[in-house]
């Protein structure tokens, strides 16, 4: 496993890297976004992790950019704010995780891992279910693609990941609870608001433009696919 640490802090970058060569993971370090961007372009990662605040190109537009070239590499954000606001700008550019400054590196650790976990089960069960069809939407499980009406929609990965849930189960409520420990894992920080604001979010790209309802609430319990 090859983790980029995009870190300005040279202290805290080195102790990053040898906490994860300590559980046995190749890890290396830069210390500004434009040089990680080039990185990122010729190079392959199996996890990011980057700052926010990053001289030459801030964490949130390197996600964003990066998120061009590639949809699943996971994306772990460091920040030394812990307002939802800026989370929520963190997860639209494409990050999979959050962790606010200070934190234990063994939580970082920990996140890491079920990073690459995740990503690892992700790939596996794309390569058996290519295509799922829920009314007039395709995911296209492979290329992380996902059409309606014959439209492509672009998705972040988080968003990507509750519509296939959904769309799996489609007519079945899913509940908060389930979409937070399958999409998140163990994320300390993750809570039913943030799965309300990914759903806000989905809403949006999903339904809106064609003028559908598809995604619905069901109170107490959670959200449903269903189709007219």
């Amino acid at each position: 496993m090859r983790i980029l640490i995009v870190e300005d802090d040279p202290t805290l970058n080195s102790n990053i890297i040898k906490a994860l060569k300590h559980e046995e993971l190749q890890a290396e370090g830069v210390f500004d976004g434009l040089l990680a961007e080039k990185l990122l372009r010729r190079e392959a990662y199996d996890c990011i992790v980057m700052d926010i605040n990053l001289p030459g190109k801030t964490g949130y537009d390197l996600c964003k950019d990066y998120r061009t070239l590639n949809t699943t590499t996971p994306v772990l954000m460091l920040t030394a704010f812990s307002e939802l606001e800026d989370k929520v700008k963190g997860f639209e550019c494409g990050a999979d995780d959050y962790l606010t400054k200070p934190f234990y590196m063994r939580e970082l650790v920990m996140r890491v891992k079920a990073l690459l976990k995740r990503a690892n089960q992700q790939q596996t069960a794309s390569s058996v279910n290519d295509i799922i069809v829920a009314g007039d939407i395709s995911i296209h499980t492979a290329q992380k693609k996902v059409t309606r009406q014959g439209t492509e929609i672009a998705l972040t990965p988080r968003e990507y990941q509750i519509l296939k849930k959904l769309c799996e189960h489609a007519g079945e409520v899913v509940s908060k609870k389930d979409l937070i420990s399958e999409i998140w894992g163990s994320a300390l920080d993750v809570n039913t608001n943030t799965v309300e604001v990914y759903v806000n979010f989905l809403r949006n790209k999903v339904d809106k433009p064609f003028e559908k309802e598809s995604i619905k609430t069901k109170v107490g319990f959670g959200y449903f696919i269903a189709f007219e």
